[in-house]
């Protein structure tokens, strides 16, 4: 393994999980949480058909000199890994993958519950030669349960976790989150999962297997309906850019507003911290003559929700939302850092890659794209440690760009027997 990053022993000890190999058999819903492990220092071997995973035929596309395509999605999750091909539905692959999986750490696929167990893959038969192994299967269900063995895209995926019930307008049909968001969170939940096993065999543990449902990864991002169910058996539904169910008088709250160049996220609160933020509101809309008589007149520091009425809240929220229309996202942005507020605008992909704090902490880092002689800029390291590096070592691989790297150096195979591998169409 010492070849997977090129700095001396000293550097490479800076990554917290250099030393550990994966295999990543995962299709597109668990590619990333291959990244965040290869972005830690794993060396994390993505091993896919001959025909190359699902992943490289994701839009959108970047398309070189040649005319060939290459996807930026391939490009975005699967950097941080090598490649490798392996037909592994022959038997003689089947074997080839035994013997890679006996030389792992960890093992993680997003096939259909069942599938490497008809392969002779899964995780009691492949623990039978190490017993340490970590195997992470991904799945939209989970590998039990009444849906185990339903297919799901993120479409069905967001709308089972009850995300798209609050998305939209009331009456109309729901609408899903713009680009696919839960492959995302089922990959960080899959490799939090994997981590928090891989510790547990670092402290003397056995290894074992991590179940990860994607529909019950996204009830997260549902934020506060589950609790109104919990609380106080309160059905929250989507009521477009208003928030519901924080009264007992039913009245709704603005949650996103237009401003001058696009639009920006603030709702009225209670507690301390939303009574700190009206506050500081009213005194930034007083300084410029623009907040009401009520707004100044109230008490903030008592202020609570609950018994709004809303011909209240719109009395509140009609001079707010003028002085919004004023103001541009940088300027609403920038007044509510100064002012310790609750807040923030609603950014494009244009914001994002301007955005001053992730270009203070050099988030985007430039990697090599195939047919462009200038690097292009990705989003670099996830998180900035202390005595240790995530940042992107390698690009994404080329279709089976390592395997004589790989079965080579690991498996002792002659150029021989790589070349007749490659001719039976196993590698």
């Amino acid at each position: 393994m010492d070849n997977i990053i090129a700095q001396t022993p000293s550097q490479r000890e800076a990554f917290a999980l250099h030393g550990l190999r994966v295999l990543d058999l995962t299709t597109p819903l668990g590619h990333m949480c291959g990244k965040i492990l290869g972005d830690l220092g794993a060396d994390v071997i993505k091993v896919e058909p001959l025909a190359g995973d699902a992943g490289r035929r994701r839009a959108p596309f970047h398309t070189d000199p040649s005319g060939a395509q290459h996807s930026l999605f391939w490009l975005s999750y699967n950097n941080n890994k090598r490649g490798i091909t392996l037909h592994l539905e022959s038997a003689e692959g089947q074997g080839i993958f035994r013997q890679l999986a006996a030389m792992a750490d960890i093992v993680i696929e997003s096939f259909a519950p069942g599938y490497m167990n008809s392969l002779g893959l899964g995780y009691e038969s492949l623990r039978s030669d190490n017993p340490g192994l970590i195997y992470t299967a991904i799945t939209p269900f989970g590998q039990t349960g009444p849906y185990r063995d339903f297919l799901a895209s993120d479409l069905e995926i967001m709308a089972s976790a009850g995300i798209m019930s609050l998305t939209g307008y009331p009456g109309e049909t729901p609408l899903r989150i713009s680009m696919p968001q839960s492959e995302a969170w089922t990959s960080m939940y899959a490799a939090m999962g994997t981590m928090t096993a891989l510790h547990y065999r670092q402290g003397g543990g056995a290894g074992q297997m991590v179940d990860v449902s994607a529909q019950q990864a996204c009830v997260i991002l549902c934020v506060h309906a589950p609790m109104f169910w919990d609380f106080n058996r309160e059905l929250v539904t989507r009521e477009g850019e208003y928030m519901t169910g924080r009264t007992i008088t039913g009245a709704k709250f603005r949650a996103v507003w237009p401003c001058k160049d696009g639009y920006l996220t603030y709702i009225i609160y209670g507690g301390p911290a939303g009574q700190k933020t009206n506050r500081e509101l009213t005194k930034w809309m007083d300084s410029l003559g623009l907040a009401s008589e009520v707004m100044r007149n109230k008490d903030w520091d008592k202020f609570e929700v609950a018994t709004l009425t809303q011909a209240e809240v719109d009395e509140l929220e009609a001079p707010i939302g003028m002085f919004f229309e004023r103001l541009t996202k940088s300027e609403f942005l920038n007044g509510v850092v100064e002012r310790g507020m609750l807040g923030y605008p609603v950014a494009s992909t244009a914001d994002i890659l301007q955005d001053d704090q992730l270009t203070a902490r050099n988030f985007w880092e430039p990697v090599a794209v195939p047919g462009r002689s200038e690097p292009v800029l990705f989003p670099g390291e996830f998180a900035k440690f202390s005595e240790m590096s995530c940042r992107i070592r390698r690009p994404a691989p080329a279709l089976g760009e390592h395997n004589e790297e790989v079965y080579s150096g690991l498996l002792s195979f002659s150029a021989l027997e790589l070349e007749r591998l490659h001719k039976s169409g196993i590698v």
